[in-house]
């Protein structure tokens, strides 16, 4: 017997999966359903969601359609972006960074209807389901939490098809096969797992890429592109300001044509399997090596190379779903204080997948071309000095070269 719950706020995409666990949330719990949906830009007309669940009973006031592409991008993407964060060295964790967002906006919305419940669509197998949960425990620590896929015993999509018909819900044609490999979307990235991705030895289809052309067909010309940072964040491509959703939306035309950011990557998943997925992120893949370029002449060699000690464990929370944790949140002061001088451009070279550095400046630099130069430098650097800092530094292994011989 399911325990009484009077009104549970789901996050509902109008797909499949989340209009069955609609219908299965009204009857197993006989309780007042409010849907969420989230637009992070996935490019996808969202309004259709919003009919399908008023023609399953749901209030119009109950309906929530949130356009969150700039929150997204500014108070999410961008400060990840800052710290360089990768997973594992590669993953520029496009879906990792999205559940964050949804959670606290769906947990805004439960206060805001008076909910006792949340619920969700992510599978019991995955690491959605741990990034959605432990946001909402964050910010609501007594809400309860409905994760249907690990409750009911609809184990199929056969099983999903039949629940739906059985219930008048309707199911659209390309959803009645089996499908091919699944998919997330934002405006960082596109994920695409399953069937056809499942043997790591196998290439994957072409099909299965929807935000780059292939870098082979890429134009036979490259394109120069210039990047402005203020205080770490981009504000400018080619010396046109945009809003932050809007600047990542540019970059990712721009890496769309030259077939930049596709990745081919076997990853740890938190809950301990093994996972093969195809990640593409155009405009994140030119935004993270143009940051990189950034910092190279404005921050310090401590400060970087300490951020670059931080940076796979701020990675690893984010992709974990720690983003609420104080140990994120500390991370991110230090990194946020790092930036202060991270202002400048940076000139880009894409090129049939490809991004390549070709230029950076900056009012902040700490280049300094009289110092390093190899012509005359007129004192700015006395190479008599290096003799001593090397003997300095070559004391203890002199004093255990003598020992050990």
């Amino acid at each position: 017997m399911a325990e009484s719950i009077n009104r549970v706020v789901l996050a509902y995409s109008g797909g499949l999966d989340t209009s069955v666990i609609l219908k299965w949330l009204q009857q197993e719990y006989n309780c007042e359903v409010v849907t969420f949906t989230a637009d992070l830009g996935q490019g996808e007309e969202l309004e259709p969601a919003r009919a399908k669940a008023e023609l399953m009973g749901i209030k119009p006031e109950h309906i929530f359609i949130d356009d969150l592409r700039e929150e997204f991008v500014r108070d999410f993407v961008f400060p990840m972006m800052r710290s360089n964060a990768l997973y594992e060295g590669l993953y520029l964790l496009g879906t990792s960074i999205a559940r964050p967002l949804i959670a606290k906006r769906q947990i805004e919305i439960a206060r805001q209807v008076n909910a006792d419940a949340v619920s969700h669509g992510a599978t019991g197998k995955g690491n959605d389901q741990v990034r959605f949960e432990l946001g909402y425990y964050a910010l609501q620590p007594d809400i309860k939490v409905i994760a249907p896929w690990r409750e009911w015993d609809l184990t199929s999509r056969s099983a999903l098809i039949a629940f739906a018909e059985q219930h008048q819900i309707p199911v659209p044609k390309d959803k009645r096969g089996e499908s091919p490999f699944s998919t997330d979307a934002n405006l960082l990235h596109t994920s695409s797992e399953g069937k056809v991705l499942e043997d790591p030895w196998e290439e994957v289809p072409d099909y299965v890429f929807s935000r780059t052309v292939n870098p082979e067909d890429a134009p036979d010309t490259p394109q120069i592109v210039t990047v402005a940072f203020e205080r770490g964040d981009a504000v400018a491509v080619d010396g046109e300001g945009m809003s932050p959703a809007t600047l990542l939306a540019r970059l990712n035309e721009l890496g769309r044509a030259h077939g930049i950011g596709r990745l081919d990557l076997v990853e740890n998943r938190f809950v301990g399997m093994k996972s093969r997925g195809m990640y593409e992120t155009p405009g994140g893949t030119i935004l993270h090596a143009a940051h990189r370029a950034i910092e190279q002449i404005t921050l310090d060699r401590g400060a970087a190379h300490l951020k670059d000690e931080l940076a796979p464990r701020y990675a690893e929370l984010v992709y974990n779903g720690f983003w609420f944790s104080p140990e994120r949140e500390m991370l991110q002061a230090a990194i946020d204080h790092s930036q202060h001088k991270v202002s400048g451009e940076v000139r880009l070279k894409l090129y049939k997948g490809g991004v390549h550095v070709i230029g950076r400046r900056s009012p902040n630099s700490l280049y300094s071309e009289k110092v390093v130069t190899f012509e005359d430098d007129q004192g700015a650097y006395d190479q008599r000095d290096a003799a001593g800092f090397i003997k300095l530094n070559a004391l203890r292994l002199r004093l255990l070269g003598r020992r050990d011989r």
